[in-house]
């Protein structure tokens, strides 16, 4: 009985017959029967009026008592070899790095810490995609990379040059720092250093898994995800975000191992709690299977002896901090500092020596307690399952940074430590090999060798493995989107009502409709996007178990168990997750899909620019759709919605493709390309392509400007044959700016004005720069063009360009213009007003463009500067205001 419950228990024989009472439940009927007679009893007291507040916390022990313990199926004493040759492995191959060279780093303690819980899948749980399994997906911890190494060199995967050139790649010869599936796309599956990514990804990973499965698109009911998390990594928002997701959808393909070893980066975790039952409150509030492993067996005949629970109450006493110091110290500092508080509990240990309490262990490193959870989780049904594992930081490394405040930074070692290693662990290296960092690899006929492979060619062969292709998928050509190359008349259509149409057919298409994969975070209806609703529905697991308020309507909120449609309510990073997921589709799930993400620009690149990142690492395929884009062509919104830099965000992605175009032609051209590039020759990009709410005419697309669209420019219309010309470069809403300016410059002052769209200047500035390189490294051949100069070479005339983002968007092609090159911009912060004004206030609408184009034909001496002066009042702009680009 808990010692505190007597000091005010004001009948502690009534008491004891209730627990002998659910004692004897619980030996006959079970923790089942047990639990359901409690949750009746809290039922009728809160029935009756009494306040009963509810604790989402258990005793601070494992949630699998050692009698329900399952049989464990392996032979621990080989594993025990196996996966201490693995540890040794990983350690040297740290090492023996920074030996080459201290730039290099490298991480030790992760992986040593959680050694048993990755072995214990490996070589128990987690399946290989094979004939009869579609494969388990495993989101490993970034920093325990060389653990998956030394395993991976161990079954023959790496070769030992590998492991020697570990994080030194540019010869091709070597190991990525983390898991990185761009640099080795034939193993990693997840790029998840980047801390809280990996867990939100896993639980829409898992969704998605759902989807494909009940839209018949793929077999997925027995595969599972697993997503090891740092306790630390918690801390992240994206980590915890999307937790009432997994639950709600009863997500019981999805498995967290929380690596609970109670140090972040620096420090504690909770130095002065607890982190373990924080998250299980968090957890089990949010609807998961919480299973916590704290103590290993050798903690066993302790806890036995603990009948009137004092064991269990200085287990919760101690905070995190103290178990840190524990395993800093020795058995001697234990027994004085944990035991020693209360006299009944040094008594308890009296007869173990200081080595007997030392080698009391954490639950995440005993093979058996981690086996029954996991064989726990694998058997839960209806809810996900979270594992809090109680670990060591750094366990192994001894006084060189076991449970030490500098583990994360150990990279490491000198001979005497790795000696200490060595015997701690009984590798068989000599002394000589030992000073060597050597690694070790038994021999193929061994015991141990045959084991570790027999285990994986049982679950399917080796994990973590890439499966980088998929059945390409037949590309409609572009004349399935005749209706978007054709003039709209008199009919005003913004490019997002252009995009709607576009997904529309796609959808409709025989072939390729059912890959599509429409995803909004709860903008639909802005979007126009809600006659989607009816016709492909909105996925949900259970179907539509409401009547939906607006049933009596054509285009109602139709949700669907068959749904085509991935709403995830306002929640962009959520809906970005769901994006790789279907992205990654090809290699994950062997079904290539066809993700359209569509959002806020402002709230797309900028709130979740590190998902799209890992998208890029993660060899995404699919479009991003940042609608409502540009700093002046969301008027009324202001500050926070007005986008004028996502372009050049997406700049920084090697493998993004983005475009801003203006008219529905170009919209069509540019999509249709895209999944030419990355569904039939199936190319590892993806493309960010910008969409407007403005309204305007939409015309037909020329003749012949495809090649231009693709490329990122083409020229619109010609100038005429005046002695005085001027090239006019735009791209989105602010195009239709520059088409007014020539038309202006032509009748105010016979200026003729070529008008160009330019539909990409990050594509124009990536082929610009491959050019200077191809002349750079070919100092004798004849260089080579770029698409620009091929555009805008053979003329002197000056060039203007006027885009709706930042200078220095359009700026990018500065170097490879032949000609006087300006630039117009939306520099400063956005603001509320009418489109007109917000342009007139950015200097970048129709008049500033063609007194720009004035000036540039002033310098150089085609006209007077007093025809400058007269086209500044003729055009009533303010010289004296403020520079609008300074804020």
């Amino acid at each position: 009985m808990d010692p505190n419950a007597t000091e005010h228990d004001i009948d502690p024989q009534e008491t004891q017959e209730w627990i002998d009472a659910l004692a004897s439940v619980l030996e006959t009927d079970g923790p089942e029967r047990a639990h359901a007679l409690l949750e009746r009893l809290v039922d009728k007291a809160r029935r009756s009026g009494a306040y009963l507040p509810y604790s989402a916390n258990t005793a601070y022990v494992n949630t699998i008592p050692t009698h329900l313990e399952p049989e464990y199926p392996g032979d621990g004493a080989v594993e025990h070899r196996i996966r201490s040759y693995i540890r040794w492995n990983a350690m040297a191959m740290v090492v023996k790095a920074n030996r080459a060279s201290a730039e290099l780093g490298g991480h030790i303690a992760t992986f040593a810490s959680a050694a048993t819980l990755y072995d214990v899948g490996f070589n128990h749980f987690w399946h290989a995609p094979s004939h009869d399994h579609g494969g388990d997906l495993l989101f490993a911890q970034g920093h325990s990379s060389p653990g998956i190494y030394a395993r991976a060199f161990m079954e023959g995967r790496l070769t030992e040059e590998q492991l020697d050139h570990f994080r030194r790649e540019v010869d091709g010869k070597g190991l990525s720092s983390y898991p990185h599936p761009w640099l080795m796309p034939d193993f990693w599956q997840f790029p998840t250093v980047s801390m809280g990514l990996g867990p939100i990804m896993s639980i829409y990973q898992a969704r998605f898994m759902r989807y494909l499965q009940d839209r018949g698109l793929a077999q997925t009911e027995n595969r599972r995800v697993w997503s090891f998390v740092g306790d630390g990594e918690v801390d992240e928002p994206e980590t915890l975000g999307a937790i009432t997701l997994a639950s709600r959808e009863k997500l019981d393909n999805l498995t967290w191992v929380v690596n609970c070893n109670l140090q972040r980066l620096d420090g504690p975790v909770r130095g002065n709690g607890k982190i373990v039952q924080e998250l299980e409150a968090i957890f089990r509030g949010a609807g998961w299977n919480v299973v916590k492993v704290l103590w290993g067996r050798y903690w066993d005949p302790l806890l036995a002896k603990d009948t009137d629970g004092l064991l269990q109450k200085r287990m919760m006493e101690a905070v995190d901090g103290d178990y840190q110091n524990y395993k800093s110290r020795d058995g001697a500092y234990v027994r004085e500092h944990f035991f020693g508080k209360y006299p009944e509990l040094k008594r308890m240990v009296a007869n173990m020596s200081d080595e007997d309490i030392w080698r009391l262990n954490r639950g995440g490193h005993d093979p058996v307690k981690v086996y029954a959870a996991y064989k726990a989780a694998t058997e839960h049904k209806g809810q996900p399952t979270v594992i809090l594992a109680h670990t060591v930081k750094g366990y192994g490394m001894g006084a060189a940074g076991e449970a030490q405040n500098r583990t994360h930074s150990q990279k490491k070692m000198d001979a005497d430590d790795m000696k200490q290693f060595r015997d701690r662990f009984n590798i068989p290296l000599s002394d000589e090999q030992v000073e060597k960092a050597e690694y070790i690899k038994p021999d193929p006929d061994s015991e141990e060798m045959k084991y570790m492979n027999a285990r994986r060619n049982d679950l399917g062969g080796h994990l973590p493995v890439r499966r980088p292709l998929a059945t390409p998928l037949e590309v409609p050509g572009l004349d399935a989107f005749n209706g978007l190359l054709e003039a709209s008349g008199e009919r005003e259509m913004s490019t997002t009502m252009a995009f709607v149409r576009l997904l529309t057919l796609l959808a409709r298409d025989k072939k390729i409709g059912k890959n599509i994969v429409p995803i909004v975070p709860d903008e639909a209806r802005t979007f126009g996007m809600e006659g989607l609703f009816r016709q492909l529905g909105i996925y949900s697991s259970v179907g539509q178990l409401y009547e939906p308020q607006d049933k009596e309507q054509v285009m109602y909120y139709k949700e669907d168990k068959k749904g085509q449609i991935l709403e995830e309510g306002i929640n962009e990073a959520g809906s970005m997750s769901s994006w790789i997921a279907a992205a990654t589709s090809y290699s994950t799930h062997g079904v290539a899909m066809v993700p359209f993400y569509i959002f806020y620009s402002m709230f797309g690149f900028q709130r979740v620019g590190d998902l799209i990142w890992a998208a890029g690492d993660m060899r995404a395929r699919g479009f991003l759709m940042g609608a409502t884009a540009g700093r002046t062509t969301l008027a009324g919104e202001g500050l926070q919605h007005d986008d004028g830099h996502s372009l050049m965000m997406a700049a920084n992605v090697p493998n993004c493709i983005a475009y801003d175009p203006t008219f529905a032609y170009e919209l069509a051209v540019i999509v249709q390309d895209g999944m030419r590039r990355m569904y039939a020759e199936q190319q590892s990009v993806f493309y960010y392509i910008t969409v407007m709410n403005e309204n305007y005419p939409q015309p037909a697309m020329p003749k012949g400007a495809e090649e231009g669209i693709r490329r990122g420019l083409y020229r619109l219309q010609a100038g005429g044959r005046k002695k005085k010309k001027v090239r006019l470069l735009g791209s989105g809403t602010i195009l239709r700016e520059a088409i007014a300016a020539a038309e202006m410059l032509d009748k105010d002052f016979g200026v003729a004005a070529e008008v160009w769209s330019a539909t990409s200047f990050n594509e124009l500035a990536r082929d610009g720069r491959d050019a200077d390189r191809h002349a750079r490294l070919n100092p004798e051949a004849k260089p080579r063009k770029s698409w620009v100069e091929e555009c805008l070479g053979g003329s002197d005339d000056p060039v203007v360009a006027a885009t709706d983002y930042v200078q220095a968007y359009a700026d990018q092609i500065r170097a490879f213009v032949p000609a006087d090159y300006r630039v117009l911009g939306t520099d400063g912060f956005g603001r509320s007003d009418t489109r007109a004004a917000l342009r007139r206030h950015f200097e970048v609408d129709r008049y500033h463009i063609a007194v720009t184009a004035l000036k540039a034909l002033a310098d150089a001496g085609t006209v007077e500067a007093k025809t400058v002066s007269d086209a500044i009042k003729k055009y009533k702009i303010d010289v004296e205001r403020p520079n609008p680009l300074q804020a």
